[in-house]
């Protein structure tokens, strides 16, 4: 019996590793990914089956919004059984949000979604492409014991593979262009692909669950030494905000006055999720460890332990969606959906 060969698709959204040089006008143009093959040969010595599908017209990282995220999403979730794992080629200055919010459209996800992309376009010579897509479609199509070995939303880059929901990018020059900060690789690639199985997130129920939809009611406020109270009160007293991120300092602090305190707890009375996380990007939010956190967390603030910024903005947009009560939306900022948060065991999103 001949073995069937694992399928997996391709999904150019667009970004720097589509480009090629166009000799014409002497500048960069998207190729045609149904010819994939013939810019990356490599490809062809991979023991699996690839299809390609590109936006008709593709998108610059920086035009990344919910809509697109959805059209990725439902582009996967429509083709879903078709194929045993999917690479989604993205630009990576929002690479870590869209890969974030796939992340939580996808529930028991048992099949891996592997974003990538590069810093230098895949045509040119020395350009990162070439390598993050040929391992970034290995590990799509590994297996193990018949099972996909990675079962989530992750992100490849730079030999390494990392959890999307953890990652933020921090360069916009060096081919390391991504980390995670909070939570250890999924793999690192060298002669081999070496996995880190204990970080793997392994589904707890079968059935595989999709939701698509975002509501961007959100803002944020940077603290910063000299910010007015004026400057607060104006932002919390918003209306259209359904949840307003606070980024504050070190575990979770800022500059609190009896003002301030009271309009934020006037503000959660009215409704609007308070939620407390903080500007460094290692360690996480402890309302309890100082007086400053300790008034924020009687007032009614959450603390995002240590999501990133990323993961809260794309998880809070989803659960505004479909929630519509906020004493729902509240409960489930901090209930895990697929291991964005540390402290707590990996969880799944439920009504």
């Amino acid at each position: 019996m001949v073995k069937q060969l694992p399928k997996i698709l391709i999904v150019y959204s667009g970004g720097t590793i589509g480009m090629i040089h166009d000799p014409e006008n002497n500048m960069l143009k998207p190729f045609d990914f149904s010819q994939i093959t013939e810019e990356v040969p490599e490809l062809n010595k991979i023991k699996c089956e690839i299809d390609a599908i590109s936006f008709e017209n593709p998108i610059d990282s920086s035009n990344i919004n919910t809509t697109i995220w959805e059209k990725i999403g439902n582009l996967i979730w429509d083709k879903f059984e078709k194929y045993d794992g999917f690479v989604v080629l993205h630009g990576t200055d929002t690479m870590s949000f869209t890969a974030s919010a796939l992340s939580f459209m996808f529930v028991n996800l048992n099949k891996p979604i592997i974003f990538t992309g590069s810093q230098l376009p895949i045509g040119t010579v020395r350009t990162d492409g070439k390598e993050n897509l040929i391992t970034a479609i290995e590990i799509a199509a590994d297996k193990k014991n018949g099972n996909p070995v990675v079962q989530e939303v992750a992100i490849y880059f730079e030999y390494q593979l990392y959890r999307a929901n953890r990652t933020t990018k921090i360069s916009s020059e060096h081919f390391d262009a991504f980390k995670s900060f909070n939570y250890p690789p999924l793999a690192e690639a060298g002669i081999n692909i070496n996995y880190s199985y204990s970080n793997l997130l392994v589904p707890i129920e079968k059935k595989v669950e999709y939701f698509s939809g975002f509501d961007a009611s959100i803002s944020t406020i940077v603290f910063f030494p000299g910010i007015t109270i004026d400057h607060l009160i104006h932002q919390f007293n918003n209306p259209k905000i359904k949840i307003l991120v606070l980024l504050t300092y070190g575990s979770g602090n800022l500059p609190l006055n009896n003002q301030l305190i009271n309009v934020i707890r006037k503000q959660i009375k009215k409704g609007k999720i308070i939620i407390n996380l903080s500007q460094c990007v290692a360690g996480k939010v402890d309302q309890s460890k100082y007086e400053t956190g300790r008034q924020l967390e009687s007032a009614g603030v959450i603390g995002a332990e240590d999501m990133t910024f990323e993961a809260l903005i794309s998880k809070s947009m989803l659960l505004l969606k479909k929630y519509k009560k906020v004493e729902q939306v509240s409960k489930m900022i901090l209930m895990p959906i697929s291991g964005e948060i540390s402290s707590f065991e990996a969880g799944f999103l439920k009504e």
